[in-house]
């Protein structure tokens, strides 16, 4: 299942920028067959589990966070780039593989000790993750997991994680 899933993952050479080989999911949601059973082994990893919130990290991670929660019976908080969110945020500044950013979230999305699944479709370097889990945890948020579709070894995103409570379906 799993090769299949990764078979379905479609390979864009040279982006975002030179010598970057990314791994582009939208070929992967776009075939309903290969979506369902993404969100259904992400899903089963998590049911019968207490898990209030599942964070989504814009822009893919709201694909991923919000078909997780819907499976498992969570909600779900969106994490966006500053300015997108309507109401009072908190902020938080990271560097990527490519450059920093800046990510927000609602102050009132996360209630201390809520238990917190936080979703994306990548896991690169890990900065990205590592500030939204600086978020939640700031917030109270009891995180159980970090999810991902696919997490690239190689550059050891999961080291700036707690190891145990990073899960990736697809390993590069």
């Amino acid at each position: 299942m799993i090769d299949q899933l990764k078979s379905s993952i479609r390979d864009v050479p040279d982006f975002p920028k030179k010598g970057i080989l990314f791994k582009d999911i939208t070929t992967l949601c776009k075939d309903p067959a290969m979506f369902n059973r993404m969100v259904d082994l992400l899903g089963h990893r998590y049911i019968g589990q207490k898990i209030d919130l599942v964070v989504g990290i814009e822009a893919r991670g709201f694909i991923v966070g919000a078909a997780l929660a819907y499976k498992i019976g969570a909600g779900v908080v969106l994490v966006r780039k500053p300015g997108k969110l309507p109401h009072k945020t908190h902020k938080t500044s990271y560097s990527l593989e490519y450059g920093t950013d800046s990510l927000e979230i609602h102050q009132d999305a996360i209630q201390p000790g809520q238990n917190i699944i936080i979703a994306d479709d990548l896991l690169a370097t890990g900065g990205t993750a590592a500030a939204v889990a600086g978020l939640v945890t700031q917030m109270g948020g009891n995180i159980v997991e970090c999810a991902f579709i696919v997490e690239l070894e190689e550059l050891n995103g999961r080291d700036k994680l707690a190891p145990n409570q990073v899960f990736s379906l697809i390993k590069y």
